[in-house]
């Protein structure tokens, strides 16, 4: 790693790179602030732009989006109750009451020196470890490469929003549309229908907008949205916290860091979990659990240190494996095959600079938003104002541009519109899109493996007698059943406390 630190530094130094994370920091900032959008809206809308750029400055870029839009998700909850993003749900539990007794500048406070030490030191961990792990995985055959893909989806449909069956369905659709095309291995035509643009199979970026971006903002929309509640920015004075107490949190933040990387290397997972299991994890250490939710600094600390440790946590599966942390990692995996990369052990021998470049440019990013967010603490109330009316077609213009840039074809723009259509469905449906996201970048390589592991072996026993592989598709199965198994347990339980 330390060979690549003047690399890094000589690219993050450039003006013109150095103006793209920046820009994307800001961006990302006000993306995640504001409630409905979020950091990998973000990446999502503007990854065309990186199109025709060379690969270190789309890299700079599509990170800085994604840091400023994971540390920016903690405003609006601590400002309006409202969470940014998924991965600041539990900011709002002690946030918003910190905010409601005219604590809002020691909890805004609080959110940025959280999100700093997260993702800092996330990223840091991320550079010394994904190496490591990469050698070992090119130990791993094809039959670890499939179990484990297949883990990271039964993961994420485990965890859909509590209903298994809508999250399997949404999985299942994922791994339909991603057939879609030639075959991998024999190139065989598959659910073309004669139709020549569906030959080479769905756009990755075409999906990406329409189900997760343009649906999104049409939805957000037509639940009326628009009206948010005021700020008081008489309450914001200067930072309002002190080194004690930032000592003083020093055992929470090393459980809620730890917590935070944890589950961001997990395959499927991230911020969106992380930030609940962390202050679950605080609210149960604590002396006085019944504070919780009253505006106590420690959830603050434990929800932003957690879910901002998650961005490194998560880069470390997708440089290391080619297996996204999140669905924000699943689109730059995207986003850098576009450029040529291919992620996975291999990367690091072929590219090795531009990885340890995109943990570089995490750590710089979280100073830099840090700086932004000190300085412009009495704007964020102003930034929460901008009326959804204006923003929300500019967004979907975005959108339009964005899929028509990709290929200069009007045809994907009507993709879009069908995408847009099913996403719409999916979210009345209240379908999770995490699973379908995590499916269709997964199925390549799912498929892929799967064939070849039959074509060395002939036969499905391989997959259980080699140890990692069998304990990946162990962990598959009891992943999908433990909804049941809990339910069952649940059941067991209240029987028996019944009865006695």
């Amino acid at each position: 790693m330390g060979s690549y630190l003047p690399y890094i530094l000589s690219q993050l130094l450039q003006p013109f790179n150095f103006s793209l994370l920046l820009i994307g920091n800001i961006i990302g900032l006000i993306f995640g602030a504001i409630p409905g959008l979020s950091g990998t809206l973000a990446v999502i809308l503007f990854m065309a732009l990186t199109y025709t750029m060379k690969t270190a400055p789309s890299v700079i870029f599509l990170i800085s989006l994604w840091v400023g839009g994971c540390s920016g998700a903690f405003i609006g909850s601590i400002l309006l109750g409202i969470p940014g993003s998924p991965s600041a749900v539990a900011t709002c539990f002690d946030g918003y009451p910190m905010a409601q007794k005219g604590k809002a500048g020691k909890a805004l406070a609080i959110g940025m020196c959280a999100s700093l030490i997260g993702t800092f030191f996330s990223a840091i961990f991320g550079a010394l470890l994904s190496e490591k792990i990469a050698d070992l995985a090119f130990k791993l055959g094809p039959w670890e490469y499939f179990s484990l893909c297949l883990l990271a989806i039964t993961m994420v449909v485990a965890i859909s929003k509590g209903n298994m069956l809508k999250g399997l369905a949404s999985g299942f659709l994922g791994l339909l549309l991603a057939c879609i095309g030639y075959s991998p291995i024999d190139a065989e035509p598959r659910f073309v229908f004669g139709n020549m643009y569906l030959m080479s199979g769905l756009s990755m970026i075409v999906v990406m907008i329409g189900i997760f971006g343009v649906s999104k903002i049409l939805y957000e929309y037509a639940k009326g949205f628009s009206v948010l509640p005021e700020v008081d920015t008489k309450s914001i004075k200067g930072l309002g916290i002190t080194l004690h107490e930032i000592k003083a949190q020093f055992g929470n933040i090393l459980r809620s860091f730890g917590i935070g990387l944890g589950i961001g290397f997990l395959p499927g997972m991230g911020a969106g979990l992380s930030n609940l299991v962390s202050y679950s994890a605080c609210k149960n250490a604590s002396k006085h659990p019944e504070r919780f939710g009253t505006g106590v600094p420690e959830g603050l600390w434990a929800s932003e240190v957690a879910n901002n440790a998650s961005v490194g946590g998560s880069l470390i599966p997708m440089s290391a494996l080619g297996i996204p942390g999140d669905s924000t990692t699943a689109l730059l995996i995207g986003a850098l095959t576009i450029h040529g990369l291919e992620m996975g052990p291999m990367v690091f021998k072929n590219s090795g600079n531009i990885v340890f470049l995109m943990f570089g440019a995490v750590a710089a990013g979280a100073i830099i938003v840090f700086i932004l967010q000190a300085l412009g603490m009495r704007i964020f109330p102003e930034i929460l104002k901008v009326p959804y009316h204006y923003m929300y077609p500019a967004l979907l213009v975005v959108s339009f541009v964005s899929c028509y840039v990709e290929s200069a074809s009007l045809y994907k723009c009507g993709m879009l519109i069908v995408f847009a259509i099913l996403g719409v469905v999916m979210a009345f449906g209240d379908l999770p899109v995490a699973p379908l996201i995590l499916a269709f970048i997964l199925e390549p390589t799912l498929e892929s493996n799967m064939l070849k592991a039959f074509q060395y072996t002939g036969t499905g026993v391989t997959f259980f007698a080699r140890p990692i592989s069998c304990i990946f598709i162990l962990l598959s199965i009891f992943s999908v059943f433990s909804p049941i198994l809990r339910f069952l347990f649940n059941k067991f339980k209240k029987n028996k406390a019944l009865s006695a």
